[in-house]
């Protein structure tokens, strides 16, 4: 029974110019210009089919297993790392990562893949493009740092659910600093913002979006604009304070940077988190500073186009916790009381600084919770009253209930007297006026 040989149309091809070869109707050498090969490899060619028939112009090969094939042991163990509980929701880049580390087995991120696929692990899904200008990076480290924070059930219900805030240079890829916070707000943007600052110091710049904790979305008022002000959220009057200069992104996509870096954390840090059973914010950031963030610098990071760090130092005396505070200004009442916050601040006499009635001091409540007075740059000693006394409220009148009106004597008027009869009137002389009545 003839042996029936599965040849694709290159093999085809090429058989048939051998057989031409071997019949005499082509030479070598016009076969190896149509094949593109040497003529020595036409005849080692026309050498294998003489021997081995049509068989021969196959590669030796053909219908058996790689000689770099995978072992069956070492994919099925893989297979059995892949379908853990904890492994659910992995990546091929992420799995191939952590089955290097767990389970020692060093696979092809293409492998990997491949298995998830075709076990229903993972599906492919493209992404749709939209044309957006490319920004250049900035060339030196701390010229441009962009800051935003991701919420995220980055405990996947085994704790709280808490915010991301990160810290990421634009010339390097680098994370600077993170942290996990309860709420990302204006008190704990400045309390992670005084953390960065004393550990590397004053960037240029820091990249943000247009929440209203970095901008204030309204028109200025017309005093604002006659003594050409924008109207500047805390963070902003801080970081002003403070010679940093804050820009806010017109999209998200403006800060790429930080934006597909969540990307990267809401995938794989939540599945660490979940390797090593992390459920408190705590021992996340403990995970985060000592072993997340420098990981993954090493791995993603880039060499910045200039190595010099253009982050600038605090000033030596700055007090730091005054700058990061949120200050509001208040009146002196006439009292010499400030209200701030439902609360009464009795300014004390004998300040540094002469003070009077309707004068605007600026309120400044620290990280701390610790509430400060300020005049003309002094700090002024007051202490706390419970507030002013409320006079108690009047009583209600309580209507006393109908009486029944007394009785008055009648009393005859002056005509029913001039009726009388000349008899009956006579011992009786009325004065003169009560007749000039009648």
């Amino acid at each position: 029974m003839e042996e029936r040989l599965n040849m694709g149309m290159k093999d085809r091809d090429k058989l048939h110019i051998i057989h031409n070869v071997l019949e005499g109707r082509l030479t070598q050498t016009e076969a190896a210009k149509a094949l593109r090969r040497s003529d020595r490899q036409v005849r080692r060619l026309c050498a294998r089919v003489r021997a081995k028939g049509d068989r021969g112009i196959l590669h030796g090969l053909h219908g058996r297993p790689s000689n770099n094939h995978l072992c069956p042991e070492e994919l099925g163990q893989a297979l059995s790392a892949l379908h853990d509980p904890l492994w659910e929701g992995f990546g091929p880049t992420f799995a191939q990562d952590k089955l290097a580390d767990y389970c020692g087995i060093d696979l092809g991120v293409t492998t990997v893949c491949k298995l998830m696929l075709s076990t229903n692990l993972w599906t492919f899904s493209r992404r749709g493009t939209k044309h957006r200008a490319w920004r250049e990076r900035r060339r030196c480290i701390g010229m441009l740092v962009q800051l935003d924070g991701s919420d995220h059930d980055w405990f996947e219900g085994r704790g709280p659910r808490c915010v991301l805030l990160i810290y990421i240079d634009d010339a390097t890829s680098r994370i600077l600093y993170g942290e996990f916070v309860g709420v990302e707000d204006t008190l704990t943007l400045l309390r992670t913002t005084k953390t960065y600052l004393r550990r590397l110091g004053r960037p240029v710049a820091f990249y943000v979006d247009k929440d209203s904790i970095y901008k204030i979305n309204r028109q200025a008022t017309v005093e604002e604009e006659l003594r050409d002000e924008q109207p500047m959220t805390q963070f902003t009057r801080a970081m002003a304070e403070l010679g940093i200069e804050v820009i806010a992104a017109d999209s998200p996509q403006a800060k790429g940077r930080v934006e597909r870096g969540f990307g990267t954390h809401q995938d794989r840090l939540v599945k660490e988190l979940r390797l090593r059973g992390i459920s408190t914010a705590p021992e996340a950031n403990r995970y985060l500073w000592e072993e997340y963030i420098p990981e993954h610098n090493t791995r993603y990071a880039l060499a910045p186009a200039d190595p010099v760090d253009v982050h600038r130092p605090l000033a030596p005396g700055l007090d730091l916790g005054a700058i990061l505070s949120l200050q509001t200004s208040r009146e002196v009442h006439n009292d010499f009381t400030v209200r701030y916050k439902n609360r009464f601040f009795q300014i004390e006499p004998g300040q540094p600084v002469r003070i009077y009635r309707k004068a605007h001091v600026l309120v400044r409540q620290r990280l701390d919770g610790s509430v400060e007075l300020v005049f003309k740059g002094h700090s002024l000693r007051y202490h706390v009253i419970t507030g002013r006394p409320i006079a108690p409220p009047a009583p209600r009148h309580i209507a006393s209930p109908p009486t029944k009106p007394k009785c008055r004597r009648h009393r005859p008027r002056i005509p029913l007297y001039a009726a009388l009869s000349a008899a009956q009137r006579l011992p009786w002389n009325p004065p003169a006026s009560a007749l000039l009545q009648d």
